[in-house]
């Protein structure tokens, strides 16, 4: 096979990597300048595709049938990716829909994503690679049919994977049939879009059929022959060392295989997956445990004014304008710690081999999980395959799943295929949560009611740092954690003086990626605030936040979907009829978005009855699928917002349960949601997080209306 040139834009993802080495010599020199620049960047969420783009042949597979299977590096998780670059992929092709598939990449395959499936990339950073990809794939074949038919290219059509031209017709399968070596052309010109007979409509999801029909399709589906079932001992309290243990009952108990020692853990691996927990229980460990951590100890640390601030914002000189103590606004708020509560919880089913290990599971990271377990089993990274199913909820919680290492040991002590999960508690004690907020903003008005000076200031646990995905350079060359900041930024760029100011604070026990990061309790900070000083200023809620967009592209972008969520609602500033509208907007990965809510309240009960949401992710490549994942978003943060709050009780994490760990129901769902879709970019935008921004904030604005309550603090209960 003929390399292909790398294209510019391959060579500026690669080149772009370098950059981190160069910004930690400069991070000394200009530091607050270079860190707030960083951030910027950062901001826009816009993360290129690192994966392998060099040749079609590991990403496209033509079947006997005239099919395309798409071996995707993305994951499938409930998204709705593997529609929409099916879909992509379909229009350069020149197949039907009917004709594509597409099935998560195994690791051997080559096709390993460099960074992972999350952050709202899937669609967005593929854009580009994908098109180019199926459009070579397209012209590699016409090039070989030509040769088949004796016939030059320029004599060829193509139609539903058919090549005709000559007089001579052959399907894709019929060229590809015998062929060992293939030339790879320059990429050639992609369609215009406007010529996509596809991408832009709503195409029926491709995994539709598996997951009515309940195929096995997911982590916890697998199956190996002679497969035997896992179980770790998993601590349940904050912070606790494993220091060794008494296995003497558990050796001699029914089912039981072996008994599993490590320096870092301790299982049993047994005929059946109740045997296993049985024997585990009978376990006797012992734990080292420093503190007894309770919630108030949690809610101490979290707190502006402890530790050390990092300037991630500044325009003007807000901090000078806001320290004299006149006329100044300030109000704080709050947000607990959450669980990610996916339904499907941890685990892998491992098998290995003499030399080479096969690892079956929920994934969001599969080359980092690949790295990890051929460290651990001291394999070389291509004798370990890492073969990634459909999840059953991600949200970020398998953007680390080190559980595959224990299953993998497990499997190699005992020779034998080995399927270990955690139990519904453990994967509750044993979470990435979202991390605990505190905010304090504040501003100073002006006598005709306009913002002079605002300065946010958030304290957070961890979300990026300490994550396998975000190498250990960055903390200090960054120093505010990036994801705990994400959505903290102040998006009216035409406040003369602003400031953000994040203050990292390292928690005992783990807080990681959740869908939108920091988005949620930030802009339900920001947008709080928003209001309360539109009313100190007496002014429309909308129009005031309006007045305060600065005029530039990103600017129009978000007063376009105000405009458009205000005109779709009908937003009123008033109670009618028992019902109060509220409104928030937010700007998360280059993405702007506008909701209003209508609620009431009901025996002191909120009650969301209709959202509206305007959106701009720039195209919709399957327009149903995005409506559908901005319905997901609004119901996950009403949820988020609303009910869910883990505790800390004499140095465990509680709830560990559904139900005690409330969340939103059925009954809580508004009756409608209503979304509309603006389209201000050539290219598709981020989709999946985004709309979770501004609902937390629009609710409370909304009860504000209705009951005179200010409620600064999520979950939003009324007292």
């Amino acid at each position: 096979m003929s390399k292909k040139r790398i294209s510019r834009r391959r060579f500026l993802v690669r080149g772009g990597l370098g950059t981190m080495g160069i910004l930690a010599v400069g991070t000394y020199l200009f530091r607050n300048p270079i860190r707030r620049g960083i951030a910027g960047v950062i901001n826009k969420g816009e993360t290129p595709y690192m994966g392998n783009t060099s040749s079609p042949i590991i990403w496209f597979e033509v079947t006997s049938e005239n099919n395309i299977v798409l071996h995707s590096p993305k994951v499938e998780m409930g998204q709705g990716t593997f529609t929409s670059l099916a879909q992509i992929a379909a229009d350069e092709l020149e197949v039907s829909m009917g004709q594509m598939k597409v099935v998560h990449a195994n690791s051997d395959s080559g096709n390993l994503d460099g960074f992972a499936t999350g952050g709202s990339t899937s669609v967005s950073s593929l854009w580009v690679p994908l098109r180019e990809l199926a459009a070579t794939m397209r012209e590699m074949i016409k090039n070989k049919a030509a040769d088949k038919m004796e016939v030059s290219s320029e004599q060829l059509s193509i139609a539903n994977g058919v090549v005709s031209g000559g007089g001579k017709t052959m399907s894709y399968a019929e060229v590809v049939q015998d062929v060992s070596e293939w030339d790879v052309p320059d990429t050639p010109v992609l369609k215009d879009i406007k010529d996509y007979k596809f991408v832009g409509k709503p195409i029926p999801r491709v995994d539709l059929k598996d997951k009515v029909f309940g195929a096995p399709i997911f982590g916890m589906d697998a199956t190996l022959p002679n497969m035997l079932y896992g179980a770790v001992v998993r601590s349940s309290t904050i912070g606790a060392k494993y220091v060794d243990a008494d296995i003497s009952k558990a050796e001699g108990m029914p089912g039981v295989i072996k008994v599993i020692q490590e320096p870092d853990f301790v299982g049993v691996v047994a005929k059946s997956f109740i045997e296993a927990e049985n024997a585990k229980m009978a376990i006797k460990v012992n734990w080292k445990v420093e503190r007894n951590w309770q919630t108030s100890d949690i809610e101490a640390m979290i707190a502006v004014g402890k530790g050390v601030p990092f300037v991630i914002q500044k325009e003007g000189d807000a901090e000078d304008l806001l320290s004299d103590g006149a006329n100044i606004i300030s109000y704080e708020y709050k947000s607990p710690i959450g669980a990610h509560a996916q339904l499907e919880p941890n685990g892998a089913l491992a098998h290995v081999e003499w030399d080479k290990a096969t690892i079956i599971m929920s994934t969001q990271v599969v080359k980092i999980t690949r790295g990890e377990i051929a460290k651990r089993l001291e394999l070389d990274e291509e004798k370990v395959n890492i073969v990634p199913t459909f999840l059953g909820g991600g949200f970020g919680r398998r953007l680390h799943t080190p559980n595959a290492i224990q299953a993998a040991v497990m499997s190699k002590a005992v020779g034998k295929p080995v399927k270990c999960y955690f139990t519904r508690k453990e994967e509750f004690q044993n979470d990435t949560f979202r991390p605990p907020t505190h905010h304090v903003l504040k501003a100073k008005l002006t006598e005709n009611g306009m913002i002079e000076a605002m300065e946010h200031n958030v304290s957070s646990g961890d979300v990026a740092f300490g994550s396998p995905m975000v190498p250990a350079i960055a903390a200090p060359i960054l120093g505010a954690d990036v994801g705990a900041w994400r959505g903290g930024m102040i998006q009216y760029g035409a406040i003369p003086h602003f400031s953000t100011i994040s203050w990292r604070v390292t928690l005992p026990f783990a807080t990681s990626w959740w869908r939108s990061l920091g988005l949620l309790a930030n802009t339900f900070a920001i947008e709080s605030f928003m209001d309360e000083l539109a009313i100190a200023a007496k002014k429309n809620p909308v129009e005031f936040r309006l007045s305060q967009i600065q005029e530039d592209d990103s600017g129009f972008r978000l007063k376009e979907v105000i405009k458009a969520v205000v005109e779709k609602s009908g937003y009123k500033d008033e109670v009618v009829n028992g019902r109060a509208m509220g409104f928030a907007a937010s700007t998360d990965a280059n993405t702007p978005c506008a909701q209003v809510v209508e609620v009431s309240i009901v025996d002191k009960e909120i009650k969301v009855h209709k959202v509206t949401c305007a959106m701009d992710p720039g195209i919709a490549v399957n327009p149903d699928q995005v409506r559908a994942q901005c319905e997901g978003a609004i119901i996950m943060g009403m949820s988020a917002a609303m009910f869910e709050k883990m505790d800390v009780e004499d140095g465990q994490l509680t709830p560990t349960i559904y139900g005690p760990y409330q969340m939103a129901l059925m009954k809580n769902a508004p009756k409608e949601i209503d979304v509309v879709l603006l389209q201000h970019d050539d290219k598709p935008g981020a989709v999946g997080e985004p709309p979770l921004g501004p609902i937390g904030a629009a609710i409370a604005n909304a009860v504000f209306r209705l009951s005179g309550q200010r409620l600064r603090n999520m979950p939003l209960k009324l007292s």
